[in-house]
Order: structure tokens, then sequence, then C-alpha cells
């Protein structure tokens, strides 16, 4: 098991968001996080990489407990991290906001460099001189990913990396990603876009009011359009 996640509670100050989660991602798995906003997918994702400060639970990572891990810690374990903020450096190239996040190569997950991401991202090849405050979202979202690839790890958190991007994006990212399984690269997608879902995961969540309501294949949630129509119709 790559990742495996035991009754996950997170408070923000008196505020208790998340609720007993638990969530399983095998080795060379695409899992799907669905959710309305506001359900508890970031916070999942911050929690597992140690960014919220009051949670309770047990999270094991290829066999470590980083349940009390720092954030630091647990990235250079080898567990990567895509925020829905981007956050990327914007007086930065391209090259240079990737080498903000390189790293030794790792045991047991596939090594990046900067050539290999230009593959896998043609768009940040055509642009690799340019700052990151010069592209448009889609290719900061690109940008992002890579940078965080750089880390070579041999899972990543994806937090919504469809929202906001046109089609043809869409369907660059569905490549990348289906690209980085075939490279050994295990991943949990927080979503809100069932669609893209579809075309890129093996299993699925579907998370509610900070609790998981429902698990299973994309199959098994496709034969279920009643739980597709509580949980994730506008």
């Amino acid at each position: 098991m790559k990742l495996k996640v035991s009754d996950l509670n997170s408070h923000y100050g008196p505020a208790h968001i998340l609720f007993d989660i638990g969530l399983e991602v095998g080795e060379g798995d695409v899992v799907a996080l669905l959710g309305r906003n506001g359900a508890g997918k970031s916070t999942t994702f911050r929690s597992i990489v140690g960014l919220v400060a009051q949670r309770t639970g047990q999270i094991v990572f290829e066999d470590r407990d980083i349940s009390a891990a720092p954030t630091h810690e647990i990235v250079r374990a080898g567990l990567g991290y895509v925020p829905e903020e981007r956050r990327i450096f914007t007086e930065l190239s391209v090259e240079e906001n990737l080498e903000v996040g390189r790293q030794p190569k790792r045991a047991g997950a596939p090594h990046w460099t900067q050539e290999k991401l230009f593959t896998l991202f043609p768009n940040l090849g055509e642009m690799r001189n340019r700052a990151g405050g010069r592209m448009s979202g889609g290719e900061q979202q690109m940008l992002t990913i890579a940078r965080t690839l750089m880390g070579n790890p041999s899972l990543v958190l994806l937090d919504e990396p469809s929202e906001g991007l046109s089609p043809k994006i869409v369907e660059q990212m569905v490549e990348a990603i289906l690209t980085m399984k075939k490279e050994g690269v295990s991943m949990i997608v927080s979503e809100q876009n069932l669609h893209f879902a579809r075309l890129i995961s093996d299993r699925a969540y579907i998370i509610e009011r900070g609790r998981i309501c429902f698990e299973g294949t994309m199959a098994e949630l496709d034969a279920r359009p009643d739980i597709r129509d509580a949980h994730l119709s506008i």
C-alpha cells in the first residue's frame, strides 16, 4: 500500500472540518477525491502533508507513519503536493521555477529532468525562459505540477488540476496524468469535474461535509446515479 489514511480528524481553531476520514492508495493507482466546493478536499490534502496543525488519526506513507512528521520531512520522503493556488514564483522563469523543486534521485520513484518534463508538457518547453507571471492559468498549472515532479515523488496529491482550464488544456492535462501513471507515480486527484476524473482514475471517494460517503471504482460510481446526484450535482 502506497498511502493509508485512517480516522483522520482535522480542525481549524474550534471548527471541526474532517471527520474520521479513511483513504487508501495502492502502488501506481490514480484515486479521485470528489466533492463540491467546501466539502473538505483541500483540507484532506493539507492534513496529509502536515499543513493543518490540529489533526488526529494515522497517516502511513510507504510503511512509514508520517502522522506527526513536519511538512518538509513528508515532502523529502517522496510525497508531492500540488496546491489549487499553484504558488509559482512569478518573477522566475520556467526553468528557474523547476530548479527550485529539484531533489536528488529517489529509490523506487521515477526520476524527472527538465527535458523529460518538457516532453510531458510541451507548452513549457516552448517558453522555458518566460517568467511565471507572464503565463496563462493553464500553463501555470502545468508548471506547478512539473516543479513538484522535479522532487521525484512516488505519490502526488493534485488539488483541482482541471479547474478553470480551457477544454484543450484539460485534454493535455489528462494525457500528462496518464503518462505520470505509466511512469509509476501514484496520485490522489481532488476534483469536481466527474468527466475529468472518469478519464484518469481507477477508484473514487466522495467527500461531503468532511465525511467520506462513497468509496468504489468509477464503474461502481457510474452505476449509482442516486449517489452522483446527491453529492456531486451542482
